[in-house]
């Protein structure tokens, strides 16, 4: 074995590996039908041989690294009673465990319809596999050479799908979390130290004179892009408010007055990191700037309070900003917030835009908020934003172009029409959001767990490094986990990942192809539902997501009944090469369901023969929850040995929420009872409805044709039963 130890030697074997793993380069590929392993199991050859491939891989890894050691297995040990019985006892066990794992929810099927799970990627299956075999820590590079590499890789192909590597933009930086808590948890973190950071500096200079006195002079440019002062010279409401590359430039701007790299350690003492909320205020804060907030849209995921409590920012100091009636957040009341939060001189350490929600997959007006801060810039204030895009992050990939592929094919139909005008614009900024959280455990189809965060500039990664940033001695020699909050995560999900990437890539041809046919799959599923009223008369299904009509003609029953009748003759009964053959046809899908592929919906009983809806709030409920129940796999049956018999098993899994008034407001919950039929507060009562997601990108292209019949007949009959039911 040879060792590479010259300086040359080491350069030209890194930059060879680094050609090879380059994910620009990935040879990507074009059939759906090869990326999956099939609702029934169809390409169940092709996982054996690429689990085959990895076992004897790995195994031939072991014989071949220190091929003059010794055994220990030897083949009397084989021979013993007790190795035999030991393996027997394995066998019987582990038989007992894929017997059990049987009753695990089907993600892969046509007809689970419900939270953001479906199949995951072959490659990304296998490569996971074949890593996992070697148990790399991704946390520290000594315990993870291979798979720290394809990390950084992955980071770097996430940052291109987001929009990072626009030219003249910061160097980006990406890394694989756990999921996209930590991911959301790490971001408000380094928004968190970032807000204080200068005021941090400014002490150290103070405090230090003979290591950091050449920066006493150091000049800061304020958040209105004209005034310019020394940053020894800012109170502390200025010092909280500077720019997020003002405040990333000072340590490069500090070198570059004469501070030795080494001495940039000192500041370090003087940051909230060190000293935590309480002291640094006391020190540095004093009376004159009130307490931090954090504002987000009122859909956040549940990990934006879990973040402001353990980063001692409190539950509290989370702003909620209101959503207009498609579940996005409202401008106005985001300007509203921030002018309370102003006057109250509380620095927004972070805002948050929402691309995708958990619940109706609502994509945040991020170019509105994106110019609200502009706006506030003019009044010298300014805080970081965080795009959420834990779900929606990889349908960025349905926009993204590349060269065409050398032969000149077009691998398919993406639609990218698809994607709303409104959606389109988000996308085309996102890019300019300073972190952006992506899971690709979701929308990536990879095994659990992977999420992700993407900065914008990467040198903001150093403001949560627990170690001097100076001990960075070049790309990639320190790991990634000098930066995230985790003590130790699996290489195996970064290389899951990055095989993904390599046969999937990250642009139309790819995930752009995948997610565009979830996307019209998913609008399809959502002119299926809507209709249903139409052929059931005791009936009556809102969806949350409104319907053209409803947006051109708030309240007008006629107009909507007719739009539904457009949609029942144009869409649902129709082959997709009809629909996409119909220019009316596809325009109207265009406009139909949310802004990704989740839909939520409620339903109610209505009298057939007057059409009046049933009125009491509490009834509507019972039908949705009893819709939930029933259309799940039942813990008791997960929990049994073996699969469950068919007739146990729903013909439709979806699943159900309860609808908060306190996060979506008065207008957005009144207009969903208006719509229902039924009285409450709207203020106050919650409404259990059921939600729908689409990621199968074959269910109205099956062998036999469009699935989506199957599945709402199945859901119009569960509906009927349940009406029946909640109405003894």
């Amino acid at each position: 074995m040879t060792i590479r130890d010259t300086p040359r030697e080491r350069l030209t074997a890194a930059s060879a590996l680094a050609a090879e793993l380059d994910l620009t380069r990935a040879p990507g590929s074009d059939s759906l039908a090869a990326w999956f392993l099939g609702p029934l199991a169809e390409n169940q050859e092709v996982l054996t041989s690429l689990i085959d491939m990895a076992i004897a891989s790995h195994c031939e890894d072991r014989r071949q690294f220190y091929p003059g050691d010794p055994v220990y297995v030897t083949r009397d040990v084989k021979d013993s009673a007790a190795y035999r019985r030991s393996v027997a006892t394995m066998e019987r066990e582990y038989r007992r465990l894929l017997d059990r794992l049987r009753g695990s929810v089907p993600f892969f099927s046509y007809r689970y319809q419900a939270h953001m799970n479906w199949d995951v990627t072959l490659p990304a299956l296998a490569g996971y596999f074949a890593a996992m075999l070697y148990n790399p820590n991704n946390v520290a590079l000594e315990g993870s050479p291979v798979t720290t590499r394809l990390e950084e890789e992955v980071g770097r192909d996430l940052c291109r799908l987001l929009g990072y590597a626009a030219p003249g933009a910061p160097e980006p930086w990406g890394h694989v979390t756990c999921d996209g808590t930590v991911a959301n948890l790490e971001a408000l973190w380094s928004a968190r130290n970032l807000t204080y950071y200068p005021l941090a500096v400014a002490e150290a200079i103070r405090r230090h004179p003979h290591a950091l006195g050449a920066a006493r002079g150091l000049t800061v440019r304020l958040a209105n892009g004209r005034d310019e002062l020394p940053l020894l010279d800012l109170d502390a409401w200025q010092g909280v408010n500077l720019p997020v590359g003002e405040v990333l430039a000072l340590p490069a701007r500090m070198t570059a007055l004469g501070v030795a790299r080494e001495d940039l350690a000192l500041i370090n003492a003087y940051t909230v990191q060190y000293l935590g909320l309480d002291a640094f205020r006391r020190r540095l804060l004093g009376d004159d700037v009130g307490d931090p907030a954090v504002l987000v849209t009122a859909t956040m995921h549940y990990s934006w309070p879990k973040a402001a409590a353990v980063l001692g920012l409190g539950q509290g100091g989370l702003i909620p900003v209101a959503v207009d009636l498609d579940a996005r957040a409202d401008l106005g009341s985001l300007r509203m917030e921030l002018a309370g939060c102003v006057r109250d001189r509380r620095p927004v350490v972070c805002a948050v835009a929402v691309l995708g929600s958990t619940e109706q997959s609502a994509v945040d007006p991020l170019d509105g908020m994106l110019d609200v801060r502009e706006e506030f810039h003019e009044r010298n204030v300014s805080f970081p934003v965080h795009a959420d895009a834990a779900w929606g992050g990889y349908f960025a990939a349905i926009r993204r172009r590349r060269t065409p592929h050398p032969d000149g094919h077009r691998s398919g139909y993406t639609p990218d029409l698809l994607m709303s005008d409104h959606v389109n614009r988000q996308y085309d900024r996102l890019g300019q959001a300073d972190s952006i959280t992506i899971d690709p455990h979701k929308a990536g189809f990879a095994p659990y767990p992977a999420g992700a965060l993407c900065y914008r500039d990467g040198t903001q990664r150093n403001l949560v490094a627990f170690s001097a940033p100076y001990l960075d001695q070049g790309a990639g020699t320190t790991g990634v986990g000098l930066f995230g909050v985790e003590g130790s995560k699996p290489g195996a999900a970064a290389a899951g990942v990055y095989l993904s990437h390599r046969l999937i890539t990250t642009d139309e041809r790819g995930y752009g192809r995948l997610l565009g046919q979830t996307l019209f799959n998913s609008k399809r599923l959502y002119a299926a539902v809507v209709t249903l009223g139409l052929d059931h008369p005791g009936l009556l299904v809102v969806p949350f997501q409104r319907l053209p009509a409803e947006r051109r003609h708030p309240g007008d029953a006629a107009a909507l009944h007719d739009e539904l009748v457009r949609v029942r003759e144009l869409i649902v009964p129709r082959t997709n090469e009809e629909i996409m053959g119909d220019e009316e046809a596809m325009r109207l899908l265009a406009q139909l369901g949310s802004d990704q592929t989740i839909v939520a919906y409620a339903f109610n009983a209505r009298d057939e023969a007057t059409g009046k809806p049933n009125p009491n709030l509490a009834t509507a409920n019972r039908i949705n929850q009893l819709l939930a129940e029933r259309l799940m796999v039942p813990e008791e049956l997960a929990a049994a040995e073996g699969m469950p018999a068919p007739e146990e098993r729903p013909e439709l899994i979806l699943s159900g929420s309860r609808l908060d008034p306190r996060l979506y407001g008065r207008a957005y919950v009144g207009r969903l009872m208006d719509r229902l039929g039924v009285a409450g507060a709207p203020a106050a009562d919650p409404i259990t409805h059921l939600i729908s997601c689409t990621m199968d990108p074959w269910l109205t292209a099956t062998e036999a044709g469009d699935f989506l019949p199957t599945l709402r007949a199945a859901l119009a009959n569960a509906v009927l039963r349940a009406i029946r039911d909640a109405n003894p």
